[in-house]
């Protein structure tokens, strides 16, 4: 478990960071916007989650925010890095975790019938607005994939959790009774 004993270090001043293996990179390469948008997104399950999250989903979202410090952990160190080090990563086993959370709320929530705009009760707003987040980084993070090697689990959690999230969205709406709002094509 890192200890942090000073939080500013003076080190980033000059618009460069360090990755977790100790490389200085510009703050605006594309490895560092894709855990920084990863970090984003877990900012924006924190306000969902203070918002008061149904039960159900208060649990599994406090568990995605863990997954998504290993998710940056992930990010934040080169491939080559990694395999001298024991560190937090995304395994098969969070995505197919993702995979059966969207299979039961689905069975909750029923089929798509129609497009749905983001809304509804804030925390599901909350949660639309994560899906979001989630497809930015999953963008941020192929383009970091076209230069350089990422671990093998990124790209299909972050794909699977927007899914989730969108699915999540329709839950916490069922859940207090508030109808989806469907988009109208004819107006």
């Amino acid at each position: 478990m890192p200890r942090l004993t000073k939080i500013y270090t003076r080190g980033g001043d000059a618009g460069q960071t360090s990755l977790g293996g100790g490389q200085r990179v510009d703050k605006d390469s594309w490895r560092v916007a894709a855990y920084g948008t990863v970090d984003e997104l877990n900012s924006h399950l924190g306000v969902a989650l203070a918002a008061g999250l149904t039960p159900r989903l208060a649990g599994v979202v406090a568990e995605i925010q863990n997954e998504l410090f290993h998710l940056g952990s992930d990010l934040s160190f080169l491939e080559a890095d990694k395999a001298n080090l024991p560190l937090p990563q995304i395994e098969p086993r969070h995505v197919a975790r993702l995979e059966a959370l969207i299979d039961e709320l689905t069975a909750v929530v029923g089929p798509l019938q129609n497009f749905i705009l983001p809304g509804g009760a804030p925390t599901a707003a909350y949660l639309h607005v994560a899906r979001t987040v989630c497809r930015r980084a999953e963008r941020d993070v192929i383009a970091v994939a076209r230069e350089e090697s990422i671990g093998a689990q990124v790209v299909p959690y972050l794909n699977r959790l927007s899914d989730a999230l969108f699915v999540m969205a329709r839950y916490e709406n069922h859940a207090r009774g508030i109808a989806e709002p469907l988009w109208d094509s004819r107006a």
